[in-house]
């Protein structure tokens, strides 16, 4: 079946019947033609569908000007893409200049010639046609770079999990922990979903820890404390200095997210709000996530244990905000606990 193509549509803005009717003569083989004898009644049609794909507007026009009509289309999200053509009879350059200023793509004068008014809106047609694939092209090579680049996030997230003996789910959980507490904060959706996003950097720095510290099962002695207390400067380094939200995010939560509120944490010592607040928030879902699950050192704490003692750091190790943020999203929590139970068969589940 062969889809039909409309033809495009002409908006004609005109308080002259008889101008209106010589540009509609020129244009109504090629175009579908539309026309308004007054600005206010432009403005409406221009916005209702199906919307112009281009408008002639005169300049010259009793109640609202062509200037005025065209700042309220630019003012409007519906029309502001739309080019607009003035047609006029005035030929003084600073009213030109004024007119492109404001938005208008060109500049067609009275007598309107036939010829030249259909070769100026074929032309400017197909430069906004170009332009909205160029913008289309722009939009959809972006989002596969951001794509990607949230994938090698995520996969360097779990390459640091299975480095350090962990299954992956981890970091899936943790980072659901991360993205319902910054959403009980207040801190939007979009920032939340970036919190989600980068939460599973926070330990990509074990990566450059030895075998022999990094997976010891007993104690650390204190020259390997020094050892292990380098992998948030690592994972900072890791992420190096790129300037986008998801790596500059990744970055701070890899160096910040074992500094205390109260100053005692590790790399560098920070306290209070001088910790970044993705690392704030962080810190709790991966300390009751490591609570809360069992490994070859440790056991599983139980939910209760493992509640009470964030309530108990709240203050001193975690900010007093975060913890009750924690605690008012906590059913959630344990709903994605039991989404993503400890079973290595879910390890390559996909974080959603």
């Amino acid at each position: 079946m062969t889809e039909t193509v409309l033809p495009q549509t002409i908006l004609v803005v005109d308080d002259t019947p008889e101008n209106i009717d010589v540009v509609t003569g020129a244009l109504r083989h090629d175009y579908r033609v539309r026309a308004a004898l007054s600005g206010e009644r432009a403005l409406v049609i221009a916005a209702s569908e199906p919307r112009p794909d281009i408008i002639l507007l005169d300049v010259m026009m009793p109640v609202m000007d062509g200037y005025e009509v065209l700042r309220r289309l630019k003012d409007n999200p519906l029309t502001q893409q739309t080019p607009v053509i003035f047609v006029t009879a005035l030929s003084d350059q600073v009213d030109e200049q004024k007119g492109l200023q404001l938005g208008a793509v060109d500049y067609i004068s009275k007598p309107i010639s036939p010829a030249i008014l259909q070769a100026r809106v074929k032309t400017h047609l197909s430069l906004h046609q170009q332009n909205r694939d160029l913008t289309l092209k722009v939009k959809e090579r972006t989002e596969e770079l951001v794509r990607i680049r949230t994938e090698i996030i995520r996969r360097l997230g779990r390459a640091a999990e299975f480095r350090d003996n962990e299954t992956g789910l981890h970091v899936i959980r943790m980072s659901h922990y991360a993205r319902l507490i910054a959403r009980a904060m207040g801190l939007g959706e979009e920032w939340s979903e970036l919190l989600f996003l980068s939460a599973p950097m926070h330990d990509v720095g074990k990566i450059g820890i030895p075998d022999g510290v990094l997976l010891k099962s007993a104690k650390l002695d204190p020259e390997e404390w020094v050892i292990m207390r380098r992998h948030p400067i690592i994972g900072a380094e890791i992420m190096g200095e790129d300037p986008s939200e998801l790596m500059r995010m990744s970055r701070e939560i890899a160096l910040a997210h074992h500094e205390k509120w109260d100053g005692s944490g590790y790399p560098r010592g920070l306290a209070g709000s001088d910790i970044p607040l993705s690392a704030r928030i962080v810190a709790v879902a991966d300390v009751f996530d490591a609570l809360t699950t069992a490994r070859p050192y440790k056991a599983a704490w139980s939910v209760e244990d493992a509640v009470a003692l964030v309530k108990t750091a709240s203050g001193s190790h975690f900010e007093k905000a975060t913890v009750e943020a924690f605690l008012a999203v906590l059913k959630d929590i344990l709903a994605v606990m039991e989404t993503y139970q400890e079973d290595k068969s879910l390890a390559f589940r996909q974080l959603d």
